[in-house]
């Protein structure tokens, strides 16, 4: 069984950062991709940022430029900065694991942000 333990949320006003971190842990075989996901109120889930295992990257054009995925293979941890954040990045973000032996999701951590 697979864990993703999903930290760094919170309140922001606009124009700040914010950095969050999945680190997972459990039974696991070949990492594919990582990544983080999004979903407001009232919205679908959608992608915000992937990393593959050989560190090739993907990103919503709403967030190119201010948002950076990075990943640590040897801790299993996706990391997102989040710069200049904007009111419309407020939602509940998701971090993902595809691998080998399945696809997993995090609890979600919460992004307000807001003056």
């Amino acid at each position: 069984q697979v864990q993703l333990a999903e930290s760094g949320g919170g309140f922001v006003q606009p124009g700040g950062s914010l950095r969050l971190s999945c680190a997972a842990s459990g039974r696991m075989f070949s990492i594919k991709e990582m990544g983080w996901y999004r979903q407001a109120p009232g919205k679908q889930r959608e992608l915000v940022a992937t990393i593959t295992d050989g560190g090739n990257t993907n990103y919503v054009l709403s967030v190119k430029g201010r948002f950076t995925i990075s990943r640590d293979n040897a801790k299993n941890t996706v990391y997102l900065q989040m710069n200049s954040l904007k009111p419309e990045d407020t939602a509940v973000y998701y971090c993902n694991l595809w691998s080998t032996s399945g696809d997993y999701w995090g609890q979600g951590t919460q992004v307000t942000v807001s003056s």
